[in-house]
């Protein structure tokens, strides 16, 4: 009995991780990409923009 709970452990572990990929993968796209995509989309044009004004805080 001490090869099943020296297993257990492991096994458990490897189940959840597959469910966790699972529910990554099956979470992709859908009828939220869109909406994902596009506040990526203004988050780095913000990123951009912000980047590109000069600096006077380093002067």
């Amino acid at each position: 009995m001490d090869y099943v709970s020296a297993l257990l452990p492991p096994v458990v572990m490897a189940v959840a991780f597959t469910a966790l990929i699972v529910t990554i993968i099956k979470s992709q796209g859908g009828a939220n990409k869109a909406k994902e995509d596009a506040a990526v989309d203004a988050a780095l044009a913000r990123a951009e923009s912000a980047g590109q004004e000069p600096s006077v805080h380093g002067a």
